[in-house]
């Protein structure tokens, strides 16, 4: 698949080559993907009826793979991922979230330094360091607050809501509220059952 750009598009950019995009999806802006070196056959995947909005930003590395799932919204959420993150149906990720599966620094000292002094010489500017990747999953039905951080090896369970401003930093049990720094279960909600839930239009 070639570059292409969207029809609607504010930003003069295009879409990688790397981005499966659902017929029936809608991204607003090549823009989101101005950070994305993934490569084919695929770095970011949107199923059916997913939306993505108001600057969300996809920041992948060569090898980060980013999948969505039916009938999510995005809306100036931030993705780093150099391995695998994703997301399940019926997610709702709001303004200023970061879900990453790599911290992409040393925790070394030296070597952080090491990479900062190679930095200023790389076109356009990067810091670039051997880190490690874990990969990110959350399930369906999870609703994750603004302001919100999914770290590295986070496993985020089915109908999970995440309290705005909230650092999540181990796996969330499903269908529980979690809240604060770092995020604590504050209350258990009632799974329903998945007959009952929508059936998709169409």
């Amino acid at each position: 698949m070639e570059n292409r750009r969207l029809p609607w598009d504010w930003h003069d950019g295009m879409l990688p080559s790397s981005t499966v995009l659902h017929e029936e999806s809608m991204v607003e802006s090549s823009y989101s993907f101005l950070l994305d070196r993934s490569q084919p056959p695929y770095g970011v995947l949107v199923e059916r009826g997913t939306s993505t909005y108001g600057g969300t930003m996809f920041d992948l590395g060569p090898r980060g793979r980013m999948t969505f799932g039916q009938f999510c919204m995005t809306n100036g959420t931030r993705f780093v991922c150099d391995e695998r993150i994703t997301v399940g149906d019926y997610c709702l990720l709001a303004w200023n979230v970061v879900i990453m599966d790599t911290y992409r620094t040393p925790l070394d000292p030296l070597a952080r330094r090491r990479a900062l002094r190679g930095e200023p010489p790389t076109q356009p500017r990067r810091f670039v360091a051997e880190s490690e990747t874990r990969p990110v999953a959350i399930g369906d039905a999870v609703w994750i607050g603004f302001d919100s951080v999914v770290l590295p090896g986070v496993t985020i369970g089915d109908g999970v809501i995440v309290g705005a401003r909230s650092v999540v930093n181990s796996d969330c049990e499903p269908w529980t509220i979690v809240a604060g720094n770092p995020a604590r279960v504050i209350r258990k909600l009632e799974a329903p059952d998945r007959a009952s839930w929508p059936t998709p239009p169409g």
